[in-house]
């Protein structure tokens, strides 16, 4: 009896939670690339910056799977090296304003007051400008390069992950058991630590996800204008761009790979992100 209730206990809590399979699929696609970012070189069939002009535009073939661009370079060598530089680029943007805005965040709900409307009324300076915007002088100011559009965007995402973990650490920040610890003596640093930071460390990691993929999209745009990767990098906002000529000549290979590697990305992101949400945080939505 004893079995069959441990049983049916299972099988309840198994349909009470099912799995969420786009969430697992959207795991193992971010997986891949992040692999394929890590272990790019290695992996690459050919040189991405080797040039062939007897093989131009070419069609794919044995010897190149996706085919060449517009100076014969093996494509799919381009798309797999370009994976690091077009996924680096968010990953410092998110890091940096997820480590930055969290720290804010708690800043603002501990110590309230002035410090919190500052903090509060700087977000919403930095809100109010477009980040793609932001980026783009900063570019133009600076010259091409992705270090200033990396700056600049990382303090345009600032309110993105800072206003949300603010509301929830204002929220943590009154609870009862922050008020004991108080009163026992422990060190502010060890509370924010060991304390409020573990239980908003899960809505940090679904806004970081979700935001990584508005990032790569941005990165991606201005690498397209030209202010962001310069050639012969393999990024793949610049391998859109550098493809856009040849799509009128029925040969769009270049731009379609590139913008659909970056389209795959950001899907399976905010796929994840949800999905997440709804895992950690227990959101429906």
């Amino acid at each position: 009896m004893t079995a069959a209730l441990f049983s049916r206990t299972a099988r309840e809590r198994r349909t009470a939670r099912p799995r969420d399979h786009l969430t697992l699929g959207a795991g193992c696609v971010v997986g891949l690339f992040v692999l394929l970012a890590v272990l790019g070189p290695l992996l690459a069939p050919h040189d991405p910056n080797a040039v062939d002009p007897l093989n131009v535009n070419a069609g794919p073939t044995a010897a190149h799977l996706l085919g060449t661009d517009d100076t014969g370079r093996d494509l799919l060598s381009r798309l797999i090296a370009g994976t690091r530089a077009s996924l680096a680029a968010p990953a410092v943007v998110i890091a940096v304003s997820t480590t930055l805005g969290t720290f804010l965040a708690l800043a603002g709900a501990w110590f309230g007051g002035r410090l919190d409307r500052l903090v509060s009324g700087a977000l919403d300076v930095v809100f109010g400008f477009p980040g793609l915007i932001m980026a783009v002088l900063v570019a133009a100011v600076f010259g091409a390069g992705l270090t200033a559009p990396v700056v600049a965007l990382s303090i345009a995402y600032l309110p993105l992950i800072t206003r949300v973990v603010r509301a929830a650490a204002v929220k943590e920040r009154h609870l009862p058991y922050v008020s004991a610890l108080q009163l026992l003596g422990a060190p502010t640093a060890r509370i924010w630590l060991r304390h409020l930071l573990p239980n908003l460390l899960p809505l940090v990691l679904v806004q970081a996800t979700i935001g990584f993929g508005y990032a790569l999209l941005d990165v991606a745009a201005i690498s397209f204008l030209g202010l962001g990767s310069q050639p012969p990098d393999p990024e793949w906002g610049l391998m859109v761009a550098n493809g856009a000529p040849s799509i009128l000549a029925g040969r769009p290979q270049q731009s379609l790979y590139a913008g659909l590697a970056v389209l795959i990305v950001v899907v399976a992101f905010n796929l994840l992100g949800t999905g997440l949400s709804r895992r950690l945080l227990g959101e429906h939505a």
